[in-house]
């Protein structure tokens, strides 16, 4: 790698701070995910092509930072269904949950946006489903090219896995801040729903940060990890939960199910197939 061991962290947090500052510029001023986009994407393939540059800079490749040729459509397909069984479990329970409130009514299918005071928009047309898709594919290349590809390997240069994936995800868990507090700047949300928003966005995020980063250590690509991603952010875009008090009710409920069952998984599995390994990696790095 072309940079000094001392200069890693500085580098990461540079790159890091370039592409937060984009994705402000987007979200305050462009707004793109308040059109009939709804999505903010420009700042996500502003953020692939420094992804592309940082590498050249710094001399690694796509297949260095976790684009493996080798494996692709087993690796996507593995996620896709790794995804839909977290969420198919995390549905059942919530609409458990509203019948034995007596609320449940019926799923939908339709395309909104994210908020963070519940999902805006309901849109029906074929059009939306393929600017969702698209957004969505757009977005987990970035952040997974961007955290677990590109920050991932170079501070694992330095540091060990572990503490690289605290990093990495400290930085995802932050990244997804930005949503609450346009909110509170425009009046949307309250002080008090401002702090348990970031909290609670961040911790979620760093979570799943986590989640990723084994993912990618365990397959040795990415692709497992975005398709993973790819389900957790469509999936409550696009299938809605209908009660009679109104749609996606206990959405945060669903996630929060859905994260956490994903997330033990994942451990269970690399705390029995590759922690070692990871330890045994990790040794030889610090010899070296």
């Amino acid at each position: 790698m072309l940079i000094k061991r001392d200069k890693i962290l500085n580098t990461v947090l540079l790159i890091y701070i370039l592409c937060f500052v984009f994705r402000g510029f987007e979200y305050f001023i462009l707004r793109t995910d308040e059109t009939f986009l709804g999505e903010a994407f420009i700042h996500k393939l502003i953020g692939i092509l420094i992804i592309y540059v940082a590498a050249k800079i710094y001399g690694m490749n796509f297949k260095k930072i976790g684009f493996a040729k080798n494996s692709v459509l087993s690796s996507l397909m593995k996620g896709l269904g790794f995804g839909l069984l977290v969420f198919t479990a995390a549905y059942t329970i919530e609409i458990l949950i509203l019948l034995a409130q007596n609320k449940f009514m019926t799923l939908e299918l339709y395309v909104s946006a994210y908020a963070v005071d519940g999902n805006i928009g309901n849109q029906t047309t074929l059009s939306f489903f393929i600017i969702c898709i698209i957004g969505n594919i757009i977005n987990v290349i970035m952040e997974e090219g961007l955290f677990r590809g590109l920050f991932q390997k170079m501070l694992e240069y330095k540091y060990l896995f572990m503490t690289s994936t605290i990093i990495s995800s400290t930085l995802f868990g932050i990244w997804h801040i930005m949503a609450p507090i346009r909110s509170y700047c425009d009046g949307m949300i309250t002080e008090s729903e401002l702090i348990s928003g970031i909290i609670m966005l961040a911790a979620a995020s760093f979570m799943v940060g986590i989640k990723f980063c084994l993912l990618t250590k365990m397959t040795g690509s990415l692709y497992m990890g975005m398709s993973d991603h790819f389900v957790n952010n469509t999936i409550i875009n696009i299938l809605h939960v209908m009660s009679n008090t109104g749609a996606d009710e206990l959405q945060a409920v669903r996630i929060a199910i859905a994260q956490s069952l994903s997330f033990i998984i994942v451990l269970y599995f690399y705390m029995r197939n590759y922690k070692g390994k990871s330890e045994c990696d990790d040794q030889k790095k610090e010899r070296c």
